[in-house]
């Protein structure tokens, strides 16, 4: 699949000048005036724009080079910022300014510039909480939304003032001689259509409220704070208006042993002093179920096993994380006689001085490299 760099055939490090410009010479060779009745002309002409939309916005394009393309666009329902709901209208009115003044296309018919504007209804946005194991294997999320859809039998009527254009024409005399400008219709509010039947129970756009079930299709991979788009699970737009969408904020909820740490994921293994002097194995949690690790003899407090590939997957499909299990031996804070006969025997023994080995790093060592 094609990523955004090359649908455009530019590079990451193309600047936003040379981005333009590619995006306006695949906007000409694919245009829909150029190539009447070409499904497939269309579809790479809405390709450019939906390229072109995250690219030129300097943040949506760090957004996209760190997830990668699969994990912002990420299949249709569940997608970060995709177009996916990008139509001919949307994209004529806002790239405007790449077609040539007013919504036109210089040298073409003028697709855009002089069709009625499509309204959208409201983005709705909702939050939506996942349990870490959730985030690292991806989950679909049946959600109950209320938007607004059109009431049955609503019916309307090309707008009078407007005639359907959705813009109002002005002609005013400057010292520069005769300027023409245009503005939304006031009447319709762009849309090109009023309400011409309002059913009971509608309001005054001709809507209602309904509740309706949404699935949400969530990647592996999610951080709290991460934004994903439904598109067109918003309300609903009046007329031949298009559906906002439904924005979701997802919450990753803390777990009871593992924290995270961008993919890696960290968890504290408690053991006896037997336990550390004679060796063991110990059952830990992961985010896919519980295994069993072997604890060495001798191990040393504050040692850190890493176990690979049993962390987070990346979101945008580049391996998966580490998980890192910190050995502390637990001390007993009360002791019997025996045993505290036992320890003042062993003082002088050799086995129990501290001996560190020139592989044994210290605390500070150990956090550098979990840090590099």
């Amino acid at each position: 699949m094609a990523d955004f760099y090359e649908i455009l055939g530019v590079s990451k490090s193309a600047s936003a000048g040379e981005i333009k410009k590619a995006y306006r010479k695949k906007a000409i060779e694919f245009h829909p005036d150029k190539n009447p009745g070409d499904a497939k002309a269309e579809e790479n002409f809405k390709k450019a724009a939906e390229a072109y939309e995250t690219l030129s916005d300097p943040q949506k394009k760090a957004r996209y080079d760190q997830l990668g393309h699969q994990a912002y666009t990420s299949g249709g329902a569940g997608g970060f910022g995709g177009a996916g709901g990008f139509d001919m209208e949307d994209i004529f009115s806002q790239f405007g300014d790449i077609f040539g003044g007013g919504g036109g296309f210089s040298g073409f018919g003028g697709f855009g510039g002089r069709g009625q504007r499509r309204v959208k209804g409201k983005d709705l946005r909702i939050r939506v909480s996942l349990t870490l194991e959730e985030a690292a294997n991806g989950v679909d999320k049946k959600v109950k939304v209320k938007r607004k859809k059109q009431a049955a039998g609503v019916t309307y009527k090309t707008c009078p003032t407007c005639n359907g254009s959705g813009q109002v024409t002005k002609i005013q005399n400057t010292i520069l001689g005769r300027m023409q400008t245009s503005a939304p219709c006031s009447t319709c509010g762009g849309a090109g259509q009023t309400m011409d039947h309002r059913p009971a129970g509608a309001d005054a756009q001709g809507m209602v409220a309904s509740e309706e079930t949404v699935t949400i299709q969530i990647p592996a991979g999610v951080e709290s704070d991460m934004r994903l788009k439904v598109s067109g699970k918003g309300n609903e737009a009046p007329g031949n208006g298009v559906s906002g969408d439904l924005l979701v904020d997802i919450e990753v909820k803390p777990h009871d042993h593992l924290q995270r740490e961008g993919n890696n994921l960290h968890y504290d293994l408690y053991i006896s002093l037997p336990e550390a002097v004679l060796g063991t194995s110990k059952e830990i949690q992961t985010v896919t179920g519980k295994v069993r690790i072997p604890v060495e003899a001798g191990i040393q407090s504050g040692k850190i096993l890493r176990l690979r590939g049993k962390g987070m997957p990346s979101l945008n499909g580049y391996g998966t994380g580490d998980l890192l299990v910190h050995v502390n031996v637990w001390t007993p804070r009360s002791l019997t006689k025996e045993q505290k006969d036992f320890f003042e025997s062993m003082k002088s023994d050799v086995n129990f001085e501290p001996a560190p080995e020139r592989g044994d790093k210290s605390f500070f060592e150990k956090v550098k490299d979990m840090f590099s």
